[in-house]
């Protein structure tokens, strides 16, 4: 197939006809065991294609072979962690409360049998700067198809070749358990991921991107006769808040971890600080500018021209500010780091807490305590809040209860790039992080997204399905009356 005929737009008629073979998909009712072996199978397909797949990511991307490689390890991994939970059964969540006729509540409590179910046909709009996590067999293909939803992909422009070349090896898997028809698709162009997002057999919507992107997606979400869930997430400045204990026992420390996050991928990453707090008396920013001058981390290119020339007008808003100067980098391939005061950030927010997606950062100089806390509980909705000091700092603990009330992630001394894929991972937070703080799209969570529950009351037994009948045929975890039999 030619360049021109993968980057072309998908026809009216096509989208409609991947919905609708979506939509009569009946993947929920494949057999649990067969669904995480087609996980298993996606996974097994991209290791084995490492090599092809990583040239192409490369040759479409700009980022390099090392990061494409650890990449496409991540996404493997995470296909078969939601292969094991699947097995795991814990996602349906099954409750079970047999009749009581003494209920304290005064009445009779029936015979209640509760279990998630899927909630249908997923939309997912794949992210330009992870190729592979976030693309066609990324986190939310890997998370829906684990909940039993069919999912319909709508490739990124930035490769659509390699999301092509994925696309086939997805259903290649699919193919090898015999999974029905329509269980994946994967359709191209701005204006077919606005068809299929309006149309009625789509049953909820992921997408990682811009916040201006993001947010006319949602409204549509929201506008439709039926709206949707739809999951996004959209723009965070992931902010750092450097206690002045921090600043002087480990500036030199803080600054080179600073300066090796803020180059790291260009900065295009979705969880790069873009805001730091610190002291104004500190030797921090010295430090910082020192580094950076003598040792300029290289940044390597952007992803594509669009990136960049938004990169380039959000520096712009930020460095026209009359209380913002340049304190050092801003070369070709070099990080710029960009300082200003706490009181001017206070004093114009919307101006000055905006994300800078690309190599650059903004430093806040804050003059005391009062300063320093008045902008950790002013910076909205993120997705990370990270903190370094000291265990004995007087606002320590202040600091933490801000960066709660903001963040779905709050990191002590630690930087926030590197999102690991585990149990436990929470990547959201509230608006504009994303439009669904409740839910995270990285880690085992992220199943729940897809599910929503029934429960079934006085229902016979044998017309329950099999993972709520009595006595348990299929030996799935649930909890009787309200507790877990040991």
């Amino acid at each position: 197939m030619s360049d021109s005929v993968i980057e072309a737009e998908t026809t009216d008629r096509s989208v409609d006809a991947v919905v609708a073979a979506a939509a009569a998909a009946p993947w929920a009712e494949l057999d649990l065991a067969d669904r995480a072996r087609v996980l298993r199978g996606i996974a097994d397909r991209l290791d084995g294609h490492r090599a092809e797949l990583v040239a192409q990511a490369a040759a479409e991307t700009a980022l390099s072979e090392q990061r494409l490689t650890g990449e496409l390890r991540r996404t493997s991994f995470q296909l078969r962690l939601f292969a094991r939970i699947v097995l795991d059964r814990d996602f349906l969540d099954v409750r079970i409360d047999p009749p009581d006729p003494d209920w304290p509540m005064g009445a009779p409590r029936p015979d209640l049998r509760r279990i998630n179910v899927p909630l249908g046909p997923v939309l997912n709009f794949a992210a330009s700067n992870f190729p592979f996590a976030f693309s066609v067999a990324g986190g939310d293909t890997a998370s829906a198809l684990a909940a039993g939803c069919p999912v319909i992909v709508k490739a990124n422009p930035g490769h659509p070749l390699l999301s092509r070349r994925v696309g086939e090896l997805v259903a290649a898997a699919l193919g090898e358990v015999g999974a029905p028809a329509g269980t994946f698709g994967l359709i191209f162009g701005r204006a077919a991921g606005v068809r299929a997002l309006l149309h009625p057999a789509v049953a909820a919507a992921t997408f990682t991107g811009s916040t201006a992107g993001g947010r006319a997606l949602y409204d549509l979400a929201c506008r439709r006769p039926v709206p949707i869930p739809f999951f996004g997430e959209l723009g965070s400045i992931n902010p750092v808040f450097v206690t002045a204990e921090a600043a002087h026992r480990r500036a030199a420390e803080i600054a080179a971890g600073l300066a090796a996050v803020v180059s790291s991928s260009a900065g295009q990453l979705c969880t790069k600080p873009g805001l730091i707090a610190i002291p104004a008396d500190a030797r921090l920013a010295d430090e910082l500018a020192d580094l950076m001058h003598r040792s300029p981390a290289p940044t390597g290119p952007m992803l594509n021209d669009d990136i960049a020339a938004g990169f380039a007008a959000a520096v712009e808003r930020v460095r026209s500010h009359p209380e913002v100067r340049v304190l050092a980098g801003g070369g070709p391939g070099t990080a710029l780091l960009l300082a200003t005061t706490a009181r001017a950030v206070l004093a114009e927010p919307a101006a000055l807490l905006h994300e800078m997606f690309g190599p650059a950062t903004l430093l806040a100089e804050y003059r005391d305590t009062a300063e320093l806390l008045a902008l950790a509980r002013s910076i909205g909705g993120q997705l990370t809040v990270s903190i370094f000091g000291e265990r004995a700092d007087d606002t320590a603990r202040a600091l933490l209860a801000a960066a709660t009330a903001a963040a779905g992630r709050v990191l002590w001394n630690d930087w926030p790039t590197g999102v690991s894929v585990t149990y436990a991972q929470q990547h959201g937070g509230p608006y504009p992080a994303t439009t669904a703080p409740a839910s995270t799209s990285v880690g085992a969570a992220a199943i729940s997204r897809f599910l929503r529950p029934v429960v079934y009351q006085q229902v016979p037994d044998d017309l329950l399905p099999p993972e709520l009948r009595t006595g348990n045929p299929l030996a799935v975890p649930r909890s009787v009356n309200g507790a877990r039999p040991r």
